[in-house]
């Protein structure tokens, strides 16, 4: 069945291609969720609201490109409006407080798996890995994250900073 079928179906409200297509994407959509939520329970809450979502706004899909980047474009914005739900943002340093030098890349020796890394991720501070996310996975500006979390470019900027320098420093930690 071709992808414009199984979405007609899944807008008529047809369970079998509803199922289809969330067997479809929620692996995949698992993973980001993961690295936006602490756990797996809170992803786990993350993906199914997204779903919940996806099945509501179906028809506002236009197929002007693919199903799988507008699937995770509502997953990242549902766990984004539950993340700000917290507030995590109002404790932020701004950008010009910070000193760059702190911020330098160091080699590591040894290789970290994927696992190790998302266990990493999922341990930053909320704020930091919201930002981590956004900037160094999903490829948006600092400045269409503070316009995704209601804060400054600047804000945006010291978050994904002070991410990358906890990072480092637990993987500095277990070389």
């Amino acid at each position: 069945m071709d992808e414009k079928q199984l979405l007609k179906d899944c807008i008529k409200g047809d369970f079998k291609a509803q199922k289809r297509l969330y067997d479809a994407f929620a692996p995949k959509m698992f993973g980001v969720c993961l690295r936006y939520a602490n756990d797996h329970d809170t992803a786990q809450d993350y993906l199914q609201e997204a779903f919940i979502r996806v099945f509501a706004h179906l028809d506002r899909f236009r197929f002007e490109g693919s199903l799988e980047g507008w699937v995770r474009k509502v997953v990242v914005n549902t766990a984004l409006e539950k993340i700000r739900k917290v507030d995590v943002f109002k404790k932020s340093v701004e950008i010009d407080k910070i000193n760059p030098g702190d911020y330098e890349t160091t080699e590591l020796q040894d290789q970290i798996n994927a696992t190790e890394l998302l266990q990493l991720i999922q341990s930053l501070p909320t704020g930091f890995r919201t930002v981590f996310n956004l900037y160094a996975i999903e490829g948006y500006t600092h400045q269409e994250i503070g316009k995704l979390l209601d804060i400054s470019e600047g804000t945006s900027k010291s978050q994904y900073a002070r991410a990358r320098q906890w990072l480092r420093q637990r993987l500095e930690k277990r070389a």
